[in-house]
This record gives structure tokens, sequence and C-alpha cells, in this order.
């Protein structure tokens, strides 16, 4: 259940019996040929798919991300490593002040990963419960993609859902190669751009609605179990 769709009061009452909630982070980059908020979008509605059954609160993603090397493509927005791990630390301290103690972390975006560790950190000396979960790439929905097609990556058919595509805008057919990407972090923003073209890192733009139901179901199935297992 969406934070945005409660009360105070209620979430005053669910405080009572558990503490669990589910933070989603996500990014504002470009996406070749979906929406630049993909990675928010996607996050957001996983960790509601998942959450929902279980009555566990969602709270509004964190839209901002790291992102510096997307920044020759207009629309997106990057922060710095030290400015995001302040924000989600002061989020997450907010969180705790209310009385979350077990905190699932649910990131959409994989430059975000390097506030990882400082976020783990926060929780052990804070006596927090939390865990980070990257949901695209967590090993049965890996599996579940790789299966269809291995060379799937960022702003391939892998994120191309009815809920990132844009009104108007169509992907091409086909597929990409996989882009090479090493040596991104000592490119320019505009140099990257020039290597990676379109935006897709590689794979196909578009699969079946039903291989792409088939991958989400994977992902709420995964999230569910972070959920509800293992809590000490």
């Amino acid at each position: 259940m969406r934070v945005a769709e409660m009360t105070w009061m209620q979430v005053e009452a669910y405080l009572e019996d558990d503490d669990r909630c589910v933070l989603p982070l996500g990014s504002t980059e470009q996406h070749a040929y979906i929406s630049l908020a993909t990675d928010s979008i996607l996050s957001e509605r996983v960790a509601v798919d998942a959450a929902e059954p279980l009555g566990v609160p969602v709270f509004p993603p964190l839209c901002y991300g790291i992102t510096p090397y997307f920044m020759a493509y207009p629309g997106t927005v990057t922060l710095s490593l030290a400015t995001y791990e302040r924000v989600l630390a002061e989020i997450l301290g907010s969180l705790r002040r209310h009385g979350f103690r077990r905190i699932l972390i649910l990131n959409g975006h994989g430059g975000n990963s390097p506030a990882r560790a400082g976020a783990e950190a926060w929780a052990e000396e804070n006596d927090v419960q939390l865990r980070w979960h990257d949901w695209w790439k967590a090993p049965r929905v890996r599996a579940a993609v790789d299966a269809l097609d291995a060379d799937a990556s960022h702003a391939s058919w892998m994120e191309t859902f009815p809920w990132t595509r844009v009104e108007g805008v169509v992907p091409p057919a086909g597929h990409k190669g996989p882009v090479d990407l090493s040596g991104r972090d000592e490119q320019s923003p505009e140099r990257f751009r020039e290597n990676l073209g379109d935006g897709s890192f590689g794979g196909d733009y578009l699969r079946s609605d039903e291989e792409m139901e088939r991958v989400w179901s994977v992902a709420l199935d995964e999230v569910r179990e972070r959920l509800t297992e293992g809590w000490a």
C-alpha cells in the first residue's frame, strides 16, 4: 500500500503491529525510447505490487540518483555520491524515528549501488534491519531475463513495460548488440553518448506481453520473499 494514499493516523496504527516498510530508489535519466523516470516507475511499482498483499507500506520513491555518465542526454539529473548518501541517511533516520525497524530498500538503478555500504553501516549503528534489493538483477529475475535474451540490459525490452512506454513513441524492432562499457567512468558524458548512441546498452527492444508478465511475476515473488523471510 502506498504511503501516498494513507494518512499519518493510518501509519501510526500500522506501526502498533508491524515495523516493516519499503523505500524504492530510482533515477531520472535517459532510457532510450522509454520514460526518463523508468527506474523510479519500476522500483515503486514492483514494491507496491509485491507489498500490497502483505499490507506493508511503500514510501514514495527517491526519484533522483547517481548517474553522471548520462549527463549529455537532456532530461537526466544526477546527484553526487556524498549528497545521495546524506539524503538517504536522513530519510532512513525519519523512518526510524517513527518506529520502522525493518526496512527494505528496493533499488531500481545500478548507479545508486555505491550508496549501499553507507546505508548498511547507518542501519547497523542505529539498530535497524535493512535489506538492499536490486530487483532487476536479483538471481531469479536475471535468470528469467537471460533465458529470453542474455544481452538484455539498460533501456532494453526488460525495462519496456506498458507503464514505462511513452505515448506516441514506438521502440524500434530488432536487437542491439551489447555495448562495450569498459572505461565509462573515464569518458566525458559527451564521449559516452557518442559511443552509446540511442541510450540502450543492448538487447532486444521489445518482447511479448506474455514474456514481460513472466519476468514481472518472478520479480514480485523475489521481493515478497525479501519482505517476509529471514528477519531477525
